[in-house]
């Protein structure tokens, strides 16, 4: 017991990761009655020593839990980074009356930041986003048994594992087989644009000088300036001025300069500028309720 109370004293070491990994592996671990005093203390007595010294014992186990995520090509110090936020947050959260070691609860907290981080980082597009997208994301990579396409049956069982249809898991893979592409032209060495493979920019028409289009973005912006010009006259002249001063006009007014026009606080300006642009935004929802109606 006089362990527990003994506080795990650790100095561990920037930049360099090997000197980290094996400043880690010499924290001694700690015994369940350890781990249940020091629990007690933080979550009785809110011992911060003692939320460290539960932290400082594990992160040998978050360096064990980051290594199986070596394979998605990202820096292995970053991962333990990850885990490590998950693993503070599992301590914050951790009840030693549950009956289970801090490492069994913690793991799923470990996991959730790195493979948050894995999907941040995977790609510049995210390859997954809601929760369903994450977990088949995950087990599509560790269900593969060659480097190529999944076969049918393949397929048809991680499909059934894990209550998708076959062209969701299709669908996954061929994102998580495409690669990053520039939007623009690459240059090679000599400074050419290289054409063996056509930018994503040279598919998409730039229809800006396009007649269609500018008069339809004419017509849009000349719509747009007569709504808000009738829901400003709808406003009260003090209003209306506030709003132009504080906006619309090249010469913008500060509140004080305002609050000095109409001989009242700065504050008070605040206000009705901000029922002012109340007013306006509703004003403008009814009319574009009343034509889309």
């Amino acid at each position: 017991m006089q362990n527990a109370l003994q506080k795990i004293d650790v100095a561990l070491p920037m930049g360099s990761l090997e000197t980290y990994l094996q400043a880690v592996n010499r924290i001694r671990m700690l015994s369940a009655e350890e781990e249940r005093t020091l629990a007690h203390r933080y979550k009785e007595d809110d011992d911060i020593e003692a939320a460290r010294s539960l932290v400082l014992s594990h992160l040998r186990f978050v360096v064990h839990v980051a290594r199986g995520y070596i394979g998605y090509g990202l820096a292995l110090g970053d991962l333990i980074q990850e885990g490590n936020i998950g693993l503070m947050k599992a301590v914050k959260r951790f009840d030693a009356d549950m009956g289970v070691r801090l490492a069994s609860f913690a793991v799923h907290w470990i996991r959730a930041e790195i493979h948050e981080f894995i999907l941040r980082n995977w790609r510049i597009v995210k390859v997954a986003t809601t929760k369903a997208q994450r977990k088949l994301f995950f087990n599509l990579r560790s269900a593969k048994t060659h480097l190529g396409w999944l076969n049918q049956r393949e397929v048809q069982t991680v499909a059934e594992d894990l209550g998708v249809s076959p062209e969701t898991v299709r669908e996954m893979e061929a994102r998580m087989s495409a690669h990053d592409t520039a939007f623009d032209a690459q240059s090679d060495e000599d400074g050419e644009e290289e054409h063996v493979r056509p930018a994503p920019v040279a598919y998409l028409p730039d229809l800006r000088m396009d007649p269609a289009t500018q008069i339809e973005n004419s017509d849009w912006d000349d719509y747009s300036h007569a709504q808000l010009h009738e829901a400003l006259n709808a406003l009260d002249e003090r209003s209306r001025d506030i709003l132009a001063s504080r906006w619309l006009n090249d010469g913008k007014l500060t509140l004080q300069d305002l609050a000095d026009k109409y001989q009242v606080s700065a504050e008070r300006i605040r206000q009705l500028e901000k029922n002012a642009m109340n007013k306006l935004k509703k004003a403008l929802k009814e009319r574009e309720a009343v034509l889309e109606g």
